[in-house]
């Protein structure tokens, strides 16, 4: 079992996906601008994975510290959690995890720095095997879902790859296989960064669990066929009604669902609930490079003046979805 992320000899290890499938390549983060680098790259994604990412790049930060005073440690401290906050606006897992680090100095204020330090380095280890633990319990729960000879969908990549455990989605379907189900998985592609195609594939073909590429436009095609018998996908944020913004892509897939009445389920650790925002509508959608969208793997693929829009994430309403699986239950 590979480790997406990992606390090893003082650093940040991580492995780039950017990369994948082609190699497996494991950068060292050294620092914690290096770490927050790799988040904005995309070196490292995933929801889960983005939050314990940046809990571990704050500790790191906080341990590299040089800072004489408790003054002075608090403003670097703050200047650490601003460069988190601003590498990707839409999952809340991050924000989640920056919170869970500044809570630790908050109550820890008055004690020494060396203190404060273990006890952010502490925490973030905590975030970590926290991940661990919710991905087992999701996938457990989840595979009583899946019967077997079932045929899945599933887009982008919610898998260990997403976390720093087993995955979301993508982990519940590797439970179920590892519970002898025989399943078969169908995987859209997810364009235009291609995580289902690069990452999802890559990771289910580790498992032996027989896998089907497919372009994301091909997905009504099987669905209306009636060979896809459940759709399973992750989140990024869920909003208080149960709205859920995903890799963009994931709301049409709803619909489809919906039209062919079979069940659309999302998968994902109560840190991903976003209880301050009533409905999808007030979730942010992060729009990313028009690169993204006119080159495929550095092979320009459109018109360089073309006009491009590429939103990372759409949001599904609640009455699209079948059911939620978090770590505390299945609603």
């Amino acid at each position: 079992m590979f480790k997406t992320i990992e606390w090893a000899n003082n650093k940040v290890r991580l492995i780039d996906q950017t990369k994948l499938p082609h190699k497996l390549v494991i950068v060292e983060g050294d620092n914690y601008f290096k770490v927050a680098k790799a988040i904005k790259e995309m070196k490292i994604r995933g929801a889960p994975a983005i939050g314990v990412a940046a809990a571990l790049g704050i500790a790191l930060g906080a341990v590299q510290s040089r800072a004489r005073s408790k003054e002075e440690f608090l403003k670097e401290f703050s200047k650490i959690c601003s460069t988190f906050r601003k590498t990707r606006p839409t999952a809340v897992n991050l924000f989640w995890a920056i919170e869970r680090m500044e809570r630790v100095v908050q109550e820890d204020e008055l004690l020494e720095i060396r203190k404060i330090k273990k006890n952010l380095l502490q925490e973030a280890k905590k975030i970590l095997k926290e991940d661990i633990e919710t991905n087992k319990r999701i996938g457990k729960l989840g595979a009583n879902l899946i019967d077997d000879g079932d045929v899945i969908l599933t887009h982008c990549n919610t898998g260990a790859l997403a976390t720093a455990g087993l995955g979301t989605a993508l982990g519940i379907i590797k439970t179920a296989a590892r519970e002898g189900k025989k399943i078969r998985v169908f995987v859209d592609e997810t364009r235009p960064y291609l995580q289902g195609a690069r990452l999802t594939c890559w990771e289910l073909l580790q498992e032996k669990i027989p896998t089907t590429l497919i372009c994301d436009n091909m997905a009504g095609y099987f669905i209306h066929q009636g060979i896809i018998k459940k759709v399973f996908v992750g989140a990024d944020r869920i909003a208080k009604n149960g709205d859920v913004a995903n890799k963009i892509g994931t709301y049409p897939l709803a619909v489809l669902c919906r039209e062919n009445k079979i069940p659309f389920y999302v998968a994902a650790p109560t840190s991903t609930i976003d209880l301050s925002l009533s409905s999808g509508k007030k979730i942010p959608i992060e729009e990313r490079d028009s690169q993204e969208v006119t080159k495929i793997m550095g092979k320009c693929i459109a018109p360089l003046e073309v006009e491009v829009r590429n939103p990372a994430f759409d949001i599904t309403p609640a009455k699209y979805i079948t059911a939620i699986i978090t770590e505390k239950g299945i609603r």
